[in-house]
């Protein structure tokens, strides 16, 4: 598939987090930022938009009965 967006970390913050995941986490964590690189509309399940700001999600990762919850921001929001 091709990209319709690219992901960027800030620091090392991320790393230490997935880092600290079992291998399971870690692979939904990778389908789901690659969903999310890829699909023109992305699901609300997958990255959700936080009210009443302005550009601030959270790239939800669901296995089993835990919900991971990373933090973004989308730069095309800020910039434009």
């Amino acid at each position: 598939m091709n990209k319709k967006r690219k992901l960027y970390f800030f620091k090392d913050y991320f790393e230490e987090f997935y880092e600290s995941q079992i291998n399971k986490v870690k692979k939904k964590i990778i389908w789901t930022l690659k969903v999310i690189e890829e699909l023109d509309r992305i699901p609300e399940v997958y990255l959700k938009h936080l009210k009443n700001t302005t550009g601030l999600y959270e790239i939800r990762v669901q296995v089993g009965n835990n919900i991971f919850r990373i933090f973004c921001f989308s730069i095309w929001t800020i910039w434009w």
